[in-house]
């Protein structure tokens, strides 16, 4: 069996980060670019000093790229994507000292999708023009290169979350009765919401002076729905970002094997990056051998008693991959265990 193809990346997340190092990830943190800086660099010494052992760095879940990341860059306005377009909608902003941030809750709940604000307007907002003059500023000085919002790094791929997950979050747990008794006002906000975000992605590409190159899209609540609901309300949206930004990677962190068949049809689709209790022998049955595929081990493994769930998850991953292209990725929270996120690189080292 060839596993030459295989590979393991890891995450640092800020709480792990806040109880090793005592770093506080508050609201001048996201706003204040030499705040950020130095906090980033302080989590990307420990990662190259404490686990140096490690493929890992510091950087959301799944959205930065260990191969484009170094120390002379500076994420603009390194807020998660659908938490931007929220605030843009009214959401207030709400940092946490040790874990990740977050905005009010449902924002549009109750509201005319009809009194949406026109997508083109959005460049024009207040946050949106303060972050151009961040970016501005750190080009201007050549020190430095700006990661603008909607990337992190300097690949030129677009991150943002998927166009079902950005409603959730602004309509509520409703919407998906709401997608089956009123779909045309849901759809409605997810117009709104798939064609604010290409507004956007190329707004900061021009501003950033960063190419685009590729998009990431995480629909986290893609998996809650069935493979008709997706194929009506996902697929298309998608395929629209994709087709007006690049090649697709798109990310499905619950068990997605009943969506496959419809995830083939996105358009511009180029990877996938999924749960673990996803079958990567479907995946390889829909997809074919070459086609590169990221999947996350199951998080309650890396704080078992012992290595061995992890180990035998690995080994039939590695079992139903048939020798594809394929890399496993994890985001180190506080609860996990290191001597079990080592045993697992050793075993991949070793593969």
């Amino acid at each position: 069996m060839d596993t030459s193809n295989i590979s393991l990346t890891g995450s640092l997340s800020k709480g792990w980060m806040a109880r090793a190092l005592d770093v506080a990830f508050d609201r001048e943190y996201y706003f204040d670019l030499q705040k950020r800086l130095e906090i980033d660099r302080r989590c990307n010494g420990y990662a190259r000093g404490e686990l140096a052992d490690l493929n890992i760095f510091y950087a959301e879940s799944n959205l930065g790229e260990y191969a484009y990341f170094s120390d002379d860059q500076i994420l603009v306005g390194g807020i998660q994507p659908n938490m931007i377009l929220g605030m843009l909608i009214g959401a207030g902003f709400t940092p946490n000292d040790s874990m990740d941030a977050d905005i009010s809750m449902t924002p549009l709940k109750g509201k005319d999708p009809d009194e949406l604000p026109a997508p083109e307007s959005l460049i024009e907002h207040e946050l949106i023009k303060r972050f151009d003059e961040q970016i501005r500023k750190v080009r201007s000085e050549g020190r430095l290169t700006p990661v603008p919002p909607f990337f992190w790094d300097i690949s030129g791929r677009a991150t943002i979350h998927g166009t079902l997950t950005t409603a959730q979050k602004f309509l509520g747990e409703s919407i998906f009765i709401d997608l089956m008794t009123a779909p045309e006002k849901v759809v409605k906000v997810m117009d709104w919401i798939t064609e604010s975000f290409i507004v956007l992605v190329k707004h900061f590409s021009e501003v950033g002076e960063l190419p685009l190159t590729a998009v990431h899209i995480g629909e986290c609540s893609g998996c809650m729905v069935n493979p008709d609901m997706f194929a009506q309300f996902v697929v298309p949206h998608a395929s629209r970002i994709a087709e007006a930004i690049g090649p697709l990677r798109f990310h499905s962190c619950g068990a997605s094997t009943h969506l496959l068949e419809c995830m083939k049809t996105i358009s511009s689709l180029a990877a996938l990056d999924l749960g673990g209790d996803t079958s990567v022998a479907k995946v390889r049955e829909v997809f074919g051998e070459d086609f590169p595929v990221d999947i996350a081990p199951m998080p309650a493994d890396f704080s078992a008693d012992s290595p061995d769930p992890i180990l035998n998850w690995a080994k039939h991953v590695i079992a139903e991959n048939h020798g594809g292209p394929l890399r496993i990725l994890y985001h180190l929270e506080p609860d996990y265990k290191l001597e079990i996120v080592r045993v697992l690189s050793e075993y991949i080292k070793g593969l």
